[in-house]
């Protein structure tokens, strides 16, 4: 069993789709569960759509209808393909948009945005049968079971992993096809609401199944050739990895590498699964190899830059150390406010963290903070993170700015600096 995973790009138009099937058809007689991202920019709109709902703005119909129309289009270049599961789909999204949305925002997100991968996947499965590529298709709001916890929720292994055992089983009557086409980044929770892994989670979603099947490999089919050193659009003189580990590609991937999912690595680790970044536009090519730990020689200088940070900077009013109550009450409003920390550090009287610049979030957690501390903070940051770091390189991607904040570790660097 091999697991594929397309995102956005590698099916953002009717080509696209098309090339889907050209890859597929390089792995005849093997079993694969193929995990379909939405097609293109597709959640962002949809995004746009919860936000109208919510605000109750009478353009919502007008983006939807936007959307309807370029997935019609992509299906008419693929003779019709899907047409009618997105009529359906976009149905029952007019449908929901007549209703009140919920009070919790993140509800209504999950509502809507989850529908993006099922338009994917109707479109994708059905140009595949068309094409001679048999395959079923399987709602994974069906086997991927969640917590209540909207926008983030966080898997059952146990009752998932037992629901895809069962989906994929050859007795199963549904399973006649070798092929599986599913959807990522979308789930149910235990009391059937729809509910979404994370932005980005398809990747995740791919892995889970990986985990849950026991699967030979997972492959991650990219617009890239493989994983990098550095962001190729925003560093020159780049170097692709041929092969890293387990732990290089969860470290990289936390502090803001976009090839993979953060989340991605670990079920794959546990059952030891190797996991491979390739081209979809050079599906022959070996592309990045994740596994298990590499020699000295694969431990090239990697950098991650990570915008749109701030730095802000705790300490009790009273002059007290900040102690173990002092920052039980920090984290508990940061977990409830969905902030997460990319680095943090504290003295005896200050506790400082970086995290991502949501004006709004970072405005309620001044507000819920200043009643028993003081708060400072700096906007405008980056967060440079360096695996294998010598001085030659922290001085490169540094270039004389101010570092306000620092830590290393033996294999790591890590500094707030001002943007450039």
């Amino acid at each position: 069993m091999k697991v594929f995973k397309f995102g956005g790009a590698s099916v953002k138009d009717a080509a696209s789709v098309k090339n889907v099937g050209t890859i597929l058809s390089m792995f005849p007689d093997e079993k694969i569960c193929v995990v379909v991202s939405a097609m293109g920019k597709t959640t962002n709109l949809l995004e746009k759509v919860t936000e109208a709902w919510v605000n109750q703005d009478v353009a919502v119909l007008e983006l939807l209808s936007g959307i309807e129309q370029f997935h019609r289009s992509i299906a008419e270049e693929l003779n019709d393909s899907g047409k009618l599961l997105i009529k359906q789909i976009m149905n029952e999204i007019r449908q929901l948009l007549q209703s009140a949305p919920p009070s919790y925002y993140d509800a209504a997100y999950d509502l809507i945005v989850s529908r993006g991968e099922l338009l994917s996947t109707a479109i994708v499965s059905e140009y595949l049968n068309q094409s001679g590529i048999p395959n079923q298709m399987l709602d994974a709001r069906k086997v991927i079971v969640t917590n209540e916890a909207n926008r983030n929720a966080r898997v059952s292994w146990k009752e998932t992993t037992s629901r895809i055992v069962a989906a994929f089983d050859d007795s199963n009557p549904e399973q006649e096809a070798l092929i599986t086409i599913t959807q990522g980044f979308i789930g149910s929770s235990v009391s059937g609401q729809p509910v979404t892994l994370g932005r980005e989670g398809s990747d995740y979603s791919a892995a889970v199944f990986a985990f849950a099947l026991d699967a030979g490999q997972m492959i991650i089919w990219k617009d890239v050739p493989g994983v990098f050193n550095a962001d190729p659009r925003y560093f020159k003189d780049v170097v692709k990895l041929d092969r890293i580990s387990y732990r290089d590609a969860i470290e990289l991937a936390y502090f803001g590498a976009s090839v993979i999912h953060p989340k991605t690595i670990q079920p794959l680790q546990n059952k030891n699964i190797p996991l491979y970044v390739k081209s979809f536009t050079d599906p022959g090519a070996e592309g990045t190899l994740i596994h298990q730990s590499t020699d000295a020689k694969s431990q090239i200088p990697s950098f991650i830059s990570k915008p749109g940070q701030v730095l802000v900077s705790i300490s009790p009013k009273d002059f007290s150390f900040v102690a173990e109550d002092g920052l039980h009450t920090i984290f508990g409003l940061l977990s409830h406010m969905g902030i997460s920390i990319n680095m943090m550090q504290n003295s005896a009287i200050s506790f400082s963290i970086c995290v991502d610049d949501h004006p709004d979030k970072i405005k309620r957690l001044f507000t819920a903070l200043s009643g028993d501390f003081n708060v400072k903070y700096n906007r405008n940051l980056e967060l440079v993170t360096i695996r294998y770091y010598n001085k030659k390189v922290i001085d490169k991607i540094v270039n004389k700015r101010a570092v306000l904040l620092e830590q290393k570790s033996r294999l790591t660097v890590q500094m707030v600096v001002e943007m450039e």
